[in-house]
């Protein structure tokens, strides 16, 4: 017959459970109001800018970024993070990001709502081009 766990053992398992859910929830970009900036205002290098195409847009998944090139040379950066409930943009499809929880949709050279539920735009974030390199923040 098994002996059944203690008030200290299980008080100590409710205490992780609650410090892994956390932990997780603070992983996980937060709510609508996170803002899906770099925790720092460093500013952050992403990569070849040649990577972005003309008319086109990309996803940087790591730095929650989306990068657009409207026209040759003109960069847009904007916060991959859905103003909706703060899930990040997981493809970009005719010219949108897309967002996985709910469908939303932002227009990638402008980071406007295409699609709801979300209501608001996506953070514009500055960026530039530099010796080849796209540098953001």
């Amino acid at each position: 017959m098994s002996q059944s766990p203690d008030r200290r053992t299980l008080l100590r398992g409710a205490a992780l459970a609650g410090v892994a859910c956390f932990g997780a929830a603070a992983c996980a970009g937060g709510g609508p109001e996170s803002s899906g900036r770099p925790a720092s205002d460093a500013p952050v290098e992403l990569g070849p800018a040649s990577e972005v195409p003309v008319g086109g847009a990309k996803l940087y998944d790591k730095q929650r970024m989306l990068v657009s090139q409207p026209v040759k040379g003109e960069f847009k950066c904007f916060s991959a993070v859905c103003t909706h409930m703060g899930a990040v943009l997981n493809q970009i499809e005719r010219g949108q990001g897309v967002c996985p929880l709910h469908g939303s949709r932002f227009v990638a050279a402008t980071g406007e709502v295409a699609q709801g539920p979300a209501s608001r735009p996506l953070e514009e974030i500055p960026v530039r081009a530099e010796n080849g390199k796209l540098i953001a923040g």
